[in-house]
């Protein structure tokens, strides 16, 4: 039986956004796949959760957002990293990086 995608960490969901957006500029729920894929599944991102990030995003100019059509022709609205996002993805990877580690000596064995 397959396990069932866990939920994010409280502030990881950005960092997940960013650095899916310095892939280049997509649309929400092409974001939320590519977390999905990039995971194998393990992490998926709630709709609502996503939206309120990338508009949180938006508002503090991590992010650029303009409408366009997506692959199905459908309207949809097209997210970018701006250069403050692209700041915040290098500190905030940074952070994490060291958060993990630290986590991973705890939980390996001495």
């Amino acid at each position: 039986m397959a396990d069932s995608p866990l939920a994010l960490l409280q502030g990881t969901l950005d960092l997940l956004i960013l650095q899916t957006l310095s892939l280049g500029p997509n649309h929400g729920y092409g974001v939320s796949t590519l977390i999905r894929q990039r995971t194998d599944g393990t992490l998926a991102v709630e709709d609502a959760a996503l939206y309120q990030a990338l508009h949180r995003l938006e508002r503090r100019k991590r992010v650029d957002a303009e409408w366009g059509l997506s692959e199905n022709n459908r309207k949809a609205k097209y997210y970018r990293l701006t250069p403050q996002g692209r700041r915040q993805l290098r500190t905030e990877s940074v952070k994490w990086a060291r958060y993990a580690e630290a986590v991973f000596k705890v939980l390996t064995p001495a």
